[in-house]
């Protein structure tokens, strides 16, 4: 297996710029979407479990691209896949505007995920094609700062567009088409795309390296806990529910920021060792938190949490093109997305069932200690 790093070549900047403004756009429209999608349900008197199972509808779609992933890229160029997944999501969102049937919204919620999962996936692979090695750090770190800045923008976008009525959906879906035109011109100019690949790569992706698929999976086992847990912490350690709202945009926007950073990092330093010591610093902010009383204090805590927790993924990404190159490249982005889906779930359902078995307390200092095992095998893994 080639690494890509050996070649040295220009940068494709238009394919970059494709992507990133890609995965930015439908950040922003997930960021927005997630919260809007269970909010409108809930005003139309649908129940906790309707909600619950229109969003296993969208993990459902995640979950059928990635299986679909090596016939869809055999038939059809990757980048032209993205741009139709743009312009599938955009219809998708209409669709939320246009029609109040339950059935319809499961449906396009379904196809949603599907269409977002070939985005993510197609649009890594091709970013890491398009870099050379001596940039990929910094230009992984701009792409997570467009994927963070995406989703902490999304929500903010409720109170001015309301969401008792469509417009929300509506005009996301107005700009996620005027992305994808975007992305089409763009791609006029590009120099390359990403090979296709097979379900069967990304198996082998896996057993290959399990460790760049641990990173992934731990990324979002942290980050979705901190999202959806720790609030909920907040709120059973006496806190306002302000407060708890404010953490999360604490957690994202110092995110968004030091990407690009932590991407100059990558590119100076070992990139193992830039990695251990992100996921060493997430598992000492999520042990330090219940001993926290200053506010400040606290979410001086949670913005360095937020940010070692997602520069775990930028050290991911940015490993993955160093040491893979091909058909591996989309092999490896599938194979994040499956990680992702695996660790978001468990780090949203795990640590709220330990939160009420152990209270509160138990939730983030069980969260540090999963991360602290992690640190332990990583660097059993640099030793060898």
């Amino acid at each position: 297996m080639q690494s890509s790093s050996s070649t040295v070549f220009a940068p494709d900047w238009p394919a970059i710029v494709a992507v990133v403004l890609g995965v930015t756009a439908f950040s922003v429209a997930q960021g927005l979407t997630y919260p809007l999608i269970s909010l409108t349900l809930e005003a139309r008197g649908f129940s906790p479990g309707l909600i619950g199972v229109n969003a296993l509808a969208f993990a459902g779609g995640l979950a059928a691209s990635t299986l679909m992933l090596g016939t869809l890229t055999a038939r059809w160029r990757a980048d032209r896949l993205i741009i139709a997944s743009l312009i599938g999501c955009s219809l998708c969102l209409a669709t939320f505007a246009a029609s109040g049937s339950f059935a319809v919204w499961l449906v396009a919620r379904f196809l949603l995920g599907f269409f977002a999962s070939l985005i993510f996936m197609l649009g890594e692979a091709w970013l890491n094609a398009a870099c050379p090695d001596r940039l990929r750090g910094r230009v992984s770190g701009i792409y997570g700062a467009g994927m963070c800045a995406g989703f902490a923008a999304g929500p903010l976008a409720i109170p001015l567009l309301g969401s008792a009525s469509g417009i929300g959906f509506a005009m996301t879906a107005i700009y996620l088409a005027i992305v994808a035109f975007a992305t089409a011109m763009l791609m006029f100019s590009t120099k390359t795309v990403p090979e296709p690949s097979s379900t069967g790569d990304v198996f082998r992706f896996l057993r290959a390296a399990p460790l760049l698929a641990g990173m992934v999976f731990v990324f979002s086992f942290a980050d979705i806990a901190a999202i959806s847990a720790m609030p909920v912490y907040f709120v059973k350690m006496g806190y306002s529910e302000a407060f708890a709202a404010v953490s999360v945009t604490v957690l994202a926007l110092p995110t968004a920021i030091a990407q690009p950073f932590i991407g100059v990092l990558l590119d100076r330093f070992p990139r193992e060792r830039v990695a251990l010591a992100a996921v060493t610093v997430a598992a000492a902010s999520y042990l330090l938190l219940p001993s926290m009383t200053s506010e400040f204090a606290i979410l001086s805590v949670f913005a360095l949490m937020g940010t070692a927790t997602f520069s775990l993924y930028t050290c991911a990404l940015t490993m993955l093109g160093e040491r893979h190159s091909g058909a591996m490249l989309v092999a490896g982005s599938a194979a994040f997305a499956l990680a992702y889906a695996a660790g978001s779930g468990a780090g949203s359902g795990l640590t709220g069932a330990i939160m009420e078995a152990g209270g509160p307390k138990a939730g983030p200092l069980s969260v540090g200690v999963g991360l602290v095992f992690f640190t332990v095998l990583m660097m059993k893994a640099r030793k060898r």
